[in-house]
Order: C-alpha cells, then structure tokens, then sequence
C-alpha cells in the first residue's frame, strides 16, 4: 500500500499554488461512483477560483514525499451563497456562521489509513479558529439501483454521523455536471449534513 507522509493545512499562496493538483485530483476520484463526473481542467479552474479569492479558505493536502495525493478543501459558506442560497432558504440558519465543508478527494492507493478523518480534524479547527459555529457539507445522492453503482460501495453517512455531522432535512442543494458517457449537464440532488463545533 503506498503511505501518506504527511497531512497539513494549505492557505494563501500555498493555497493557490496547489489548486492545480487539487483540479486533477477532482477529476480522477470524482470519475468514480458516486460522482460519475466527466469533468476538465478548465472548468474545474474555474469552479476552485472561490478558494484562491477568500482569504479564509483552506485545501488540507495529504502528500506523499513532494506529491499531492488528496486534498480536501473549505471555506466560508457565504463564499458559495450563489450556489446554496436556494438550498437554505427556510432553514433559519445563519449561513454567516457556517464553515463549508466542500470536497474530499483521495486516491484509492492511499485510503483506510485515517486521512479523512485527518481532513475533517483540521478544517474544523481552522472554522473555529476563524468563529465559526458550524461546518457543513453536501454529498450527491443517487438511486439505489442506478445501473453504474458498484456492487462493493458502502455509504459513507456512519463515518459523518461518527464526525458528528447529521443530514440537514429539507436542504438539498442541486448541482449540474456531466456524467460518464452523456453529452450534457444533468441536476443532481446534494444532501446537506452539519454539526456545531
């Protein structure tokens, strides 16, 4: 198995010099299930450019010697309120006291070795060492029968429930990209799950 060598906290020009590699990895691990994303490079530059505009973002890197080998990102939920305005609305919820959490991504060689628990441990701590109150995060839901779920995939809301996170009910929020194999963008359903700190 190869080993992750170490796991820290990116910011500021560390940040931005690594969201490149955060890019590729997006679109390696997210080709698989439960994603199933067929994304590129220029899009995902576009979509990371929130994380290099706010001075309160964070990428967690897992690296093995000099190679960026998972990332996971964060920053504040009103950094997105385009995207989940419509999510929250009638939540009653501050989002000025939410850290989001947004993507994990971990190349399959390196998992079960506690990296993502290492991710969360540290983009919580920078939430709270900013005031937040709250972290959150979304995760795409799919159909239990859909045709392209691996027979072997686990879910993973006992490993968030254990984090303390629990699904927020009633606040989805709904994302478009392409899918393995189809010529267009579709909107799919994205769980939101929170917890105080």
């Amino acid at each position: 198995m190869a080993e992750v060598t170490d796991v820290r906290a990116l910011t500021g020009a560390a940040l931005a010099d690594a969201l490149d590699d955060v890019a590729r990895l997006r679109i390696k691990v997210f080709h698989a299930w439960p994603y199933l994303y067929d994304g590129d490079l220029e899009y995902e530059r576009k979509y990371l450019q929130s994380y290099r505009d706010s001075d309160k973002a964070i990428v967690v890197g897992a690296f093995d010697g000099d190679r960026l080998v998972g990332a996971s990102t964060g920053a504040p939920l009103t950094d997105h309120a385009d995207d989940f305005a419509a999510a929250f609305a009638g939540s009653g919820l501050d989002l000025t006291e939410i850290f989001y959490c947004a993507e994990s991504v971990l190349l399959s060689d390196y998992r079960g070795q506690g990296v993502g628990h290492k991710f969360f441990d540290l983009r919580e701590a920078h939430a709270r060492s900013l005031g937040f109150t709250k972290c959150a995060f979304c995760g795409v839901q799919r159909s239990a029968d859909h045709p392209m779920r691996p027979e072997s995939y686990r879910l993973l809301d006992a490993f968030w429930r254990a984090r303390g996170y629990g699904p927020l009910p009633g606040v989805i929020a709904q994302f478009s990209w392409k899918d393995i194999g189809d010529k267009h963008e579709t909107a799919k359903p994205l769980q939101f799950w929170i917890r105080d700190l």
